[in-house]
């Protein structure tokens, strides 16, 4: 079959050619003259800057309230349309990096902050050269002309542990905003942007980033007293409410899958565990590049360190330790037995074995494949066998659950499960940030799970089938544990959500 073709075609084509042109052009002029108008705005703000932030002092110190709690001092930071650069000195970075494509706001914050580092340049042009530790997009998204270009270029400046933080306003507070600027009480804004939680989700998702917590912050945005602090540090915060707030804050990470391979090390407390020490060494699978096993006995009455220091010398291939804790409680010997560990991976396996040493891969995997920064496992999604686990005690540990996800913005399922894995160096961040919560926690879950989520590492739990113990009997007191867990829940509602 013959298609004819019209002496006409190639001066058809040559017209849409040149059509094309002339649209991409006009795409590209009108792109290019939005760019001016914005860069013009806010060269224009700049030297009033301060003085419309002293007058909406209430907004602008909860966000940077809030980023200095997520923010160490002392971490790597970089900030993308930092304006004047008060939020970047806030957090206190012993390299922070700032970037806004409008000079008079650069020239102004190498003024305030000579000790910081500012660089004039646009966003969707700007790809960094060096990478840091946390990436601060702070109300940025509501003007940038290209979003996903933005975050495409940022993934040059992020490694595996990098946290990228965004806050932006709640589309629900868009009309009373309208309304502020029409009386003067807002600064007037250029067209801007409006995005829900959902639409930057998407985004993020698109360029290759996980976002994996989520608050809402700020109910009352002036500072009236009594009123603002009842609305700001109470009502704001809570379920269905908060939906109401302000601003909303992201904590993302890159989602690429990693292969690298690992030392580990694998703590197991005991106290009168002495039947299941061996089992702990000869069902544990080989996985990692080495396993060195702790053991921590706790005080025992039934001759578990003994069979510790037996295990110890008939196992010589293994790299086993036997400690005697010098302390009292599941916490403390986690503490004490981490301090011996040598391996780039620290895992937590109790000595009751109720959950199956055949499954500590999974956590490995999970952990060095980058799926998430601490893995906790869950009892609650198989079923049990009729003694793993008491009725009263599975009706509180799914209460902790729900709890806690409200607490550390990351869905939670089982908090008490003894098994825990992260890694070394982040425990070690966990141990130097502790005195923020203080020594608290007997059991050890709680201290790990707090500091975690402090640190804003993503907690992702692991499916496990729940054993019936094979030796001994529980060490836990349900009313007495329960009222301290519960205790220690309200105290870290006052620390994490409440503050």
């Amino acid at each position: 079959m013959r298609i004819a073709v019209s002496g006409h075609t190639p001066l058809v084509f040559i017209t849409f050619l040149l059509l094309d042109c002339a649209l991409t052009q006009q795409f590209k002029m009108k792109e290019a003259s939005q760019k001016e108008r914005l860069t013009s705005y806010f060269n224009e703000i700049a030297p009033h800057r301060d003085q419309w932030k002293s007058r909406h002092r209430s907004y602008h110190a909860c966000i940077e309230n809030q980023y200095s709690f997520i923010i160490p001092k002392g971490a790597s930071v970089l900030e993308i349309g930092c304006g004047t650069g008060d939020l970047l000195n806030a957090v206190g970075p012993s390299h922070g990096v700032g970037v806004d494509f409008a000079g008079d706001m650069i020239a102004i914050a190498q003024k305030k902050f000579p000790h910081l580092t500012f660089i004039c340049a646009d966003a969707l042009e700007y790809h960094p050269e060096s990478q840091y530790d946390y990436i601060i997009l702070s109300d940025l998204f509501c003007s940038l002309l290209d979003i996903q270009k933005t975050l495409g270029n940022l993934r040059h400046a992020c490694t595996l542990r990098t946290k990228v933080i965004i806050s932006n306003y709640n589309y629900l507070w868009e009309p009373i905003f309208k309304l502020a600027e029409t009386t003067g009480l807002k600064q007037k804004q250029p067209l801007q942007n409006w995005l829900s939680y959902a639409d930057i989700e998407n985004i993020l998702k698109l360029e290759g980033f996980d976002p994996f917590k989520m608050e809402r912050r700020l109910l009352f945005p002036k500072q009236v007293p009594i009123i603002a602090p009842l609305f700001n540090k109470g009502l704001a915060n809570l379920p269905l409410i908060n939906h109401l707030d302000v601003y909303f804050l992201i904590v993302a990470r890159l989602s690429k899958e990693s292969n690298q391979e690992y030392s580990v090390s694998i703590l197991v407390p005991a106290r009168n565990e002495r039947g299941n020490i061996e089992n702990a060494i000869l069902r544990t699978p080989s996985f990692g590049q080495s396993q060195q096993f702790i053991f921590v006995e706790g005080h025992s009455s039934d001759g578990t360190y003994e069979e510790i220091v037996r295990v110890q010398q008939k196992y010589k291939d293994r790299d086993i330790v036997a400690i005697r804790q010098t302390g009292k409680g599941k916490g403390n010997a986690v503490r004490e037995g981490f301090e011996r560990a040598t391996g780039e991976v620290l895992m937590i396996l109790d000595a009751d074995l109720t959950m199956p040493p055949e499954d500590l891969p999974k956590f490995y995997e999970a952990l060095a494949h980058n799926h998430g920064d601490f893995i906790n496992g869950s009892r609650l999604v198989y079923p049990m066998e009729k003694q793993a686990m008491r009725f009263l005690n599975l009706l509180a540990n799914k209460a902790f659950g729900l709890l806690f996800t409200f607490l550390l913005g990351q869905r939670l399922k089982d908090t008490l499960c003894g098994t825990k894995v992260l890694f070394k160096a982040d425990y070690n961040r966990i141990v130097a940030n502790r005195q923020y919560f203080g020594d608290f926690d007997p059991f050890g879950d709680f201290d790990l799970l707090f500091g975690a989520s402090k640190l804003n590492l993503k907690i992702v739990e692991i499916p496990v089938r729940y054993r019936d113990r094979e030796y001994g009997s529980t060490q836990i007191s349900r009313f007495k544990h329960g009222w301290l867990l519960l205790k220690m829940c309200v105290f870290a509602a006052f620390k994490l959500k409440f503050r």
